[in-house]
């Protein structure tokens, strides 16, 4: 049998797509969430991997070549377009974080507040201009002094001499700090490309084809409303929220599938999934505020050729009936603790289940115990196909080593009979 890099590439595909679609394929995929796992393996700082996307990715493409997984996720970190814009969402190595941590969302930063559905409600776009992006992004906070862009032009040709505005000094200022941002976002996505295409050569498939989606009420939590803020608004504000998650996703789901370059043969969507676990909600809210958006997006992508990967974060037991409502053998399940076992049976006839290898094995476990947890989940989840090795998050803090031991082992062991 040829081992070239393209039959390589072509048979790593083949094991995906069966196990996606609840074939048996001749092993058990291997799927390591890389994380800033590339960066210790490297010798490199987060900060790094942050500010000289270069060496970050010829980081990764080391690791890569090394482990052998059957596909890869990597990401540029686009260190200073968060700079030239001054991102208050998020800290960042050596930018309000240590150089040796990963990011961290700020969760106290508000993009609206309680008393605002109604501004946004009556005009999106004006309010993520005006207001929205001069609280996210410290360069654009002179875009507050705009008038309303509704009144600006409303009068066609009549308004050209509006555009004055665009004139002041703090204006052209936060216009240019665009203009700044995105040059820095075209090199990075350069250099991506490039390394897609490295990889692609060197046998690899790309397993993600466009940019992570939200369910809308991870997208209220997350950058509008904070968690606490869109959990207290399912109580005093339910209808307003409603609308405004309706609102915003069709031109939200529009903009990231323009964004989409399809892989040959699998073109995956990552969904983490960050309020929907139990414990964050009840079943009621669940299937009032959570469900309905994320069932809606798997369909939409699924519709556009797409595969559905939610990261299901945090314990979804009570909600695994749930996902066997959707289409057999079109979506990715990537679990974090829920037991996996259970998620088997009870939605393994429905969608390909990945994990959920704990980090904690693989920071300070022993060889042995990682070959016997990655048995575990290959003699019970893996039987009959249908599921593919993973780890339940990034491996930032990894041992190198026992890394080493689960992708062989998994390799080795993971071989249908």
């Amino acid at each position: 049998m040829s081992n070239t890099p393209d039959d390589l590439y072509k048979a790593r595909l083949k094991r995906l797509e069966n196990a996606i679609q609840l074939e048996v394929p001749d092993q058990v995929p291997f799927f390591p969430h890389l994380g800033f796992f590339a960066a210790r393996y490297a010798g490199l700082t987060p900060e790094t991997a942050f500010y000289h996307t270069d060496r970050w990715l010829a980081a990764n493409q080391k690791l890569i070549v090394d482990l052998e997984p059957d596909m890869y996720s990597v990401a540029a970190f686009p260190g200073r377009v968060f700079e030239a814009l001054d991102c208050k969402q998020i800290t960042w190595p050596g930018h309000g974080g240590p150089v040796n941590s990963s990011y961290q969302y700020v969760e106290g930063m508000i993009g609206m507040e309680a008393n605002e559905y109604d501004a946004f409600l009556a005009d999106p776009s004006d309010f993520l201009i005006r207001t929205y992006l001069p609280r996210a992004f410290g360069t654009l906070e002179p875009l507050q002094k705009l008038p309303s862009l509704q009144a600006l032009f409303i009068g066609g040709y009549k308004s050209a001499t509006s555009s004055a505005v665009f004139a002041e000094p703090e204006i052209a200022g936060a216009i240019k700090s665009l203009y700044k941002a995105g040059i820095e976002a075209r090199k990075s996505q350069a250099k991506m490309a490039a390394f897609n295409k490295r990889m692609k050569k060197l046998g690899f498939p790309r397993i993600f084809a466009g940019p992570n989606m939200n369910v809308p009420f991870d997208i209220v939590a997350d950058l509008l409303r904070g968690m606490r803020g869109a959990m207290l608004d399912m109580y005093r504000k339910p209808d307003q929220l409603l609308e405004l998650m309706e609102r915003i996703y069709p031109s939200y789901l529009s903009y990231a599938l323009a964004r989409v370059k399809k892989n040959d043969g699998l073109s995956a969507i990552y969904i983490p999934l960050h309020f929907g676990a139990d414990g964050f909600m009840s079943a009621k809210q669940f299937e009032t505020f959570y469900w309905p958006g994320l069932r809606k997006l798997i369909l939409d992508l699924i519709a556009e050729g797409l595969t559905p990967f939610p990261f299901l974060e945090g314990d979804f037991t009570s909600r695994l009936p749930y996902f066997t409502d959707l289409p057999r053998g079109k979506v990715v399940l990537s679990f974090d603790s829920t037991d996996l076992v259970k998620a088997k049976e009870i939605v393994g006839h429905t969608a390909c289940i990945a994990g959920n290898m704990p980090l904690s094995l693989l920071q300070s476990g022993t060889p042995d115990q990682v070959k016997a947890y990655s048995k575990k989940l290959i003699d019970i989840v893996g039987q009959g196909g249908g599921f593919i090795m993973s780890s339940r998050v990034g491996m930032d803090d990894a041992n190198p080593e026992l890394v080493k031991v689960w992708a062989d082992f998994t390799r080795e062991y993971g071989v249908y009979r």
